[in-house]
């Protein structure tokens, strides 16, 4: 815990409330034991969170919340990180701050002895992402509303001024965003009303980790396909023959009509992942994901021409916005994965849907993990209501893991994510989850 600011700030009579700790904490879950989350490249993860909470001394008390994911070993490093940011928000008034989240990005972003070590990439970028969530999940409670339905609430201009488009107008210019989002107003409130009532689709990998055994594929692919989904995920990438053999199982399982998306998490070389699919494709694939190394857009384009008509899908480790315009710049990818807490935080990601939008690319975004489910739901539903205005052919991930651990899970029924009520990001941890599962 760092205390920032303790001494009361009176402007002529009035009391100003003000950032007063930035509390991290290194919680880590052993699901290394069971192979929760376990693929080609990771084979043995710890599925982590470097969790902040942000105080100030409100009279309300409310606290705002956020995460960073990892897999374990580096969590510390990622907390230090955290902790690097303190000082932006020492002593400052929080009306104002929450009042312009879009200056509050770009003074964290552009903090330029940190941003040397991005620059705006890595490390840094997802600390600055977990502050920028926790002042979103702060204002979202203040405000008594789900982050995705005040998101949803603002007016186009609003909006674009979340965004940085530095780097970004060879491809999206700020009035090309207000286009995007005037266009996409009139439509509000029957999708939000729809959205209340009918859930956003979802899709599955909880039975396609690649440590479980032939029996537990079958059993979770059979419950998945009971459970109402109708696309699951399938990890694949170390053995091709195992990787035929595990899509048997799954598609005798789940039946000709459940579509089977894999994902090889950065495995092969673009050779490699073209010569796999092609084995691969009488399977019926829905796409193929993170194929090759997350930073090559010319290799995802390679891959993407020569095994279509199947989807590449890319994006949970894509770095920044600028990654995402070369993607979808030179036709790398048709399914576009954002996540959570990769890039820094909200106002990124507002960016990169809107990127998505300008070229027509459907958004799936990618969860499970710690709490991604609980937070990128409200990036989706966002989108929905007030960016592209469409759910066709769009799923957010769902993997049953951790749920428990946050003051409001994830409802997920029939296939379908339901929307959060209650106010926030989704963001907050139980405070006895955080004490039983700190580190160290």
């Amino acid at each position: 815990m760092s205390i920032v600011c303790v001494t009361p700030v009176i402007q002529g009579s009035v009391f100003v409330p003000c950032f007063t700790a930035l509390q991290t904490h290194d919680v880590r879950f052993p699901t290394s034991r069971t192979l929760d989350g376990s693929d080609a490249m990771n084979p043995d993860p710890d599925y982590s969170a470097a969790y902040l909470r942000l105080l100030t001394d409100a009279e309300d008390g409310l606290e705002g919340h956020g995460f960073v994911f990892t897999i374990g070993r580096g969590n510390d490093v990622q907390v230090a990180a955290l902790r690097a940011l303190e000082g932006h928000l020492a002593g400052r008034d929080v009306e104002a701050t929450l009042a312009d989240l879009g200056g509050m990005w770009r003074e964290l972003v552009h903090d330029s002895q940190l941003r040397w070590l991005g620059p705006e990439k890595g490390i840094m970028h997802m600390a600055i992402g977990a502050v920028v969530t926790a002042l979103w999940d702060l204002r979202a409670k203040r405000e008594g509303k789900p982050l995705w339905q005040l998101l949803a609430s603002l007016s186009p201009e609003e909006i674009v001024d979340l965004v940085d488009f530095r780097y970004l107008t060879d491809a999206l210019t700020r009035d090309e965003a207000l286009e995007i989002l005037r266009a996409a107003k009139p439509g509000r409130a029957e999708r939000e009303a729809r959205l209340l009532a009918e859930g956003y689709p979802a899709y599955t990998t909880t039975p396609g980790w690649l440590g479980y055994d032939d029996d537990k594929l079958a059993r979770l692919c059979r419950e998945a396909v009971a459970d109402g989904f109708t696309q699951i995920k399938l990890k694949v990438g170390a053995d091709l023959d195992d990787d035929l053999r595990r899509l048997g199982i799954a598609r005798d399982a789940c039946g000709p009509d459940i579509r089977i998306a894999v994902d090889a998490n950065q495995r092969w070389d673009v050779a490699d992942a073209i010569e796999w699919m092609a084995a691969l494709r009488p399977f019926g694939i829905a796409w193929i994901e993170e194929p090759t190394s997350p930073d090559d857009v010319l290799g995802h384009a390679a891959i993407a021409r020569a095994v279509a008509p199947i989807p590449v899908a890319t994006g949970e480790h894509t770095a920044n916005r600028v990654l995402f315009k070369q993607f979808l710049q030179a036709g790398a990818l048709s399914v576009l994965q954002l996540d959570a807490t990769r890039v820094a935080g909200v106002n990124e990601n507002i960016a990169i849907l809107l990127l998505a939008a300008k070229f027509g690319v459907r958004v799936c975004p990618h969860a499970g993990g710690v709490g991604l489910c609980e937070a990128v739901q409200h990036l989706a539903m966002f989108d929905y209501v007030a960016v592209s205005g469409s759910a066709d052919d769009r799923m957010i991930e769902f993997v049953d893991h951790l749920h428990e651990h946050f003051v409001t899970p994830v409802e997920v029924r029939g296939g379908r994510y339901f929307p959060p009520g209650a106010p926030g990001a989704g963001t907050e941890m139980r405070r006895e989850s955080i004490v039983e599962y700190t580190y160290g």
